[in-house]
């Protein structure tokens, strides 16, 4: 049945923009009802999940048909990714499109269309008004967000192809992937089905999508670049950009660059770190892990080889190869836009010619020209431009009966295409910024499969690849080219054609084998898999959502993962004797990102209030040297401090520092040193802190990527050359931290525990905050008390709590450090229970007889 889901939920538009533009009401049917290809095969088995493929337009074609229903043919198109991953997908799993219809279709909306669509295709078209389909594709897509990926900057107007960003724009770009989300709202049933998203066009869907369905189990592949984080932080929603693309269970992208750069931008927006673990990069974002992959897509084998077997397409490879008989073919196939280098092309066939005269009048470059996705000016020019130089070059060069280039920018059919794919002994791909080119692939299995159409010859093939296209590191035995050197470009054409056939062999078996084994079905097969394996935790955690807009995003915790309310805590508190309170400093109740790190006037009041109590027994303990804390906490007469991890320790201002007696010898420090003075003067925002006991080398100003890389390479550095010293080296949030060993946050919570057993004040309520790495030491020695060496008693009462949503061994947690003075307020405000007075009865009986 449809979902219940309201459809209003999320309405994106902050207060102080304006109102995003209502889409227009939608009367949709009950698809759910119709009977479907979408339905289970079998009622006594289990159902396979359901794939919900959403992308911008359905995979169809519309013919005008007035004998048709709604007065137009429809027909799978086969040769559209979206329709292709089917072949990678379980046999009997349901698949359900949804998009948009045909453009030349787009007019004919309605309920009955859907319902045909459905029936008949698996296809649940989205309907956009006329002109705000114009704006979101037309407009943000194709104008600004498409051109700004491939690395366009908008510096002027659209006469290069990119718009600056307008509001408006993104306005109607949110509108329309809510327009997606409504859709997806009446038929998705998230405990089962699994979305998986296509492409730029709906980069902002998986925000709608998480906010209506918390527990979705949702994917997103990226087929367009990812530029570097400098050119992305350009957009002026960046932030909105990321965190939707982190609302997906998991993001593909088709090379390392591509993820590398999307990990960077998350890094630099968000602060968000990556691990890499089994094989699988994961970011952790507020208790969620996103999964990122890498794999470009593979091509559809079977559809190609059923046009391969087509007797047009032998027809058509014989005409070919009788009209470049004797000729040294070479193939281009493009879009026009401004990336695919068709005039950059040209210009190297022309050098070609003048490096290499011998070619002239042998070499002939066919160049097909797809048709233009987008519209404007920018396709225009680059029409323009490649005939201005065909005809220029072939001016030159040409003779009767030979044209150097042959520009096809007309209709060419699928068994044309094929034809030349399989006559021209080289193909020439040189698009100067490209995700998604499958070109190469084509090309190559085309070549292998030309014994279907009469060549019994061994099979070859060479590629010249431009390095900056998606699919070039799959490809090891092309001939990689900077496509803005034109020189470069016409010597590998060059070596194309002179290469022995021998090496031309290997080079295509090469190719081959990797095409023929990672086609499409492989690239669909290995997303699901890793889809519903990012999924699997979905129903072990607790979801529910914070943020308003964009900046929405799913809290993720475990079961028994909640957070420390004062109502919750302050009974416990009332009750109990003798209590033990521990907190960290920076990040718990210092934010983090302070400059003045000395404790606030509020701090100072709120713990001195928790010291009158004598049941309590408040510690600050922190990684801080003694004498910046007790300078800080001087106004705290009854404070406990232990400083630097512990190893010094003082019970109350006026009493004496402990020092730990596990270490002495601090000669280690004299071999550390120097390496940590050598990391900070390479890296500019670092420094080295020089505490009694330890030494630490800090990079939160340095650049987050270079200062992150350097902290790895002291960590191995530092471990090396201390490898016989007895010190500790670990990292922590933006540090590098030298310890002695047996010093640790968890060691002191046990040495003041184990104090306060033995003058028989064992206590019965413990709470503990912290917010990092080093914290998680106190949290286990109070939390798990068969890797303690002093056990509390059996009815205390324990609250571990870390800041942050994020995986600990604390229990319970707080959100940050407002919260945590808001929740020691609680604390000093709630008087202790006192056992309540007798309360005396008299009656008197007062009258007379």
């Amino acid at each position: 049945m449809p979902s219940l889901s309201c459809h209003n939920l999320l309405e994106l538009a902050a207060a102080d923009e304006a109102p995003l533009p209502s889409p227009t009401p939608l009367r949709l049917p009950r698809v759910m009802s119709v009977a479907s290809p979408a339905s289970p095969t079998s009622p006594s088995s289990p159902a396979p999940l359901r794939r919900v493929i959403v992308s911008h337009r359905l995979p169809l074609r519309a013919a005008p048909d007035p004998a048709a229903p709604f007065g137009f043919a429809f027909t799978v198109d086969s040769g559209t990714v979206a329709y292709q991953l089917r072949s990678g997908l379980t046999a009997n799993a349901p698949v359900l499109h949804i998009g948009t219809l045909p453009a030349v279709a787009a007019e004919a909306a309605s309920d009955e269309l859907s319902n045909y669509l459905l029936a008949n295709f698996s296809c649940l078209p989205v309907y956009l008004p006329s002109d705000l389909h114009h704006r979101f594709y037309h407009g943000f897509c194709k104008h600004y967000l498409w051109p700004l990926l491939h690395y366009l900057l908008p510096l002027t107007p659209s006469s290069l192809g990119g718009l600056p960003f307008q509001r408006t724009l993104y306005h109607s770009f949110l509108s329309a992937n809510r327009a997606f989300a409504d859709r997806l709202t009446e038929v998705l049933t998230p405990d089962e089905d699994l979305v998986w998203i296509h492409d730029y066009h709906l980069l902002a869907l998986p925000t709608f999508l998480r906010k209506r369905f918390p527990r979705a189990k949702v994917g997103f592949f990226l087929h367009s670049p990812f530029p570097s984080s400098e050119i992305f932080r350009t957009i002026p929603v960046r932030d909105d950009l990321v965190r939707a693309l982190l609302n997906a269970d998991l993001v593909g992208f088709h090379t390392f660059d591509y993820a590398r750069h999307f990990l960077s931008a998350c890094s630099r927006l968000l602060g968000l770190d990556y691990q890499s673990k089994r094989g699988y990069i994961g970011i952790e974002y507020y208790g969620r892990t996103v999964t990122v992959k890498i794999l470009p897509v593979g091509i559809d084998m079977g559809q190609l080889r059923s046009v391969v077997s087509a007797p047009e397409t032998g027809d058509a490879v014989r005409r070919v190869t009788e009209a470049y008989k004797g000729r040294r073919l070479m193939i281009g196939v493009d879009d026009v836009d401004l990336f695919k280098g068709i005039g950059l092309k040209f210009l190297a066939m022309e050098q070609l010619l003048v490096d290499h005269p011998e070619l002239r009048g042998r070499a002939v470059l066919v160049q097909i020209a797809n048709p233009a996705r987008s519209e404007g000016r920018d396709v225009q020019g680059v029409q323009d431009e490649a005939r201005a130089i065909s005809a220029r070059v072939n001016a030159r060069f040409g003779t009767p009966g030979y044209t150097p280039i042959v520009l096809l920018d007309g209709p060419v059919t699928p068994q044309e295409k094929a034809a030349y794919y399989a006559a021209a002994e080289c193909c020439v791909v040189s698009a100067v910024r490209d995700g998604l080119n499958r070109i190469p692939y084509i090309y190559t299995v085309l070549r292998q499969e030309s014994d279907a159409l009469g060549d019994d010859t061994p099979k070859r093939s060479v590629i010249v690849l431009s390095e900056f296209v998606g699919c070039s590191p799959s490809l090891s035995g092309a001939i990689r080219v900077n496509p803005w050197s034109v020189e470069s470009v016409a010597e590998a054409m060059n070596a194309a054609l002179r290469m022995p056939e021998a090496e031309q062999r290997l080079r295509h078996e090469k190719h081959y084998k990797y095409v023929s084994t990672h086609d499409v079905a492989y690239w669909a097969r290995s997303f699901d898999q890793d889809l519903q394996r990012a999924c699997k935790d979905h129903f072990s955690r607790r979801h529910w959502g914070i943020g308003f807009g964009m900046s929405f995003k799913v809290v993720a915790l475990g079961p028994n993962f909640r957070r420390l309310s004062v109502e919750h805590i302050v009974p416990s508190y009332r009750r109990t004797e003798n209590r033990l309170i521990l907190l960290d400093y920076d990040g718990t109740v210092m934010p983090e990102n302070s400059i003045d790190k000395a404790p606030s006037s509020e701090v100072i009041s709120v713990l001195n209030r928790l010291c009158e109590d004598p049941k309590n027994r408040v510690f600050i303990v922190s990684g801080r040297g003694k004498d910046e804390l007790s300078k800080w906490f001087a106004p705290c007469e009854k404070l406990g401090i232990a400083a630097e991890h512990g190893y010094f320790t003082r019970w109350s201002r006026d009493a004496p520092w402990e020092t730990s007696s596990l270490a002495a010898d601090f000669d280690w420090k004299k071999t550390a040193e120097p390496v940590m003075q050598l990391y900070t003067e390479a890296t500019d925002g670092s420094s080295i802190e020089h505490k009694e006991s330890a030494l630490v080398w800090h990079h939160q100003e340095a650049d987050p990527d270079f200062g992150s890389c350097q902290a790895k390479e002291l960590l191995d550095h530092l471990e090396n050359v201390l490898a016989n010293e007895p010190v500790v080296v670990k990292r922590g949030q933006h540090i590098v931290e030298v310890n002695p060993q047996g010093i640790s946050k968890g060691v002191v919570v046990e040495s003041l525990l184990s104090s306060m057993v033995k003058t028989g004040k064992a206590p019965d309520f413990v709470l503990c905050i912290g917010d990092d790495r080093s914290d998680e030491d106190m949290f286990e020695s109070i939390v798990c008390p068969s890797n303690a060496s002093v056990k509390l008693p059996a009815t205390s009462e324990v609250f571990a709590c870390t800041v942050g949503k994020k995986p600990s061994m604390a229990r319970y947690y707080l959100d940050d450090t407002v919260d945590v003075i808001k929740m020691l307020e609680g604390l000093a405000n709630a008087p202790s229970q006192r056992p309540r007075p007798a309360v005396q009865l008299r009656v008197s009986f007062e009258g007379s007889l």
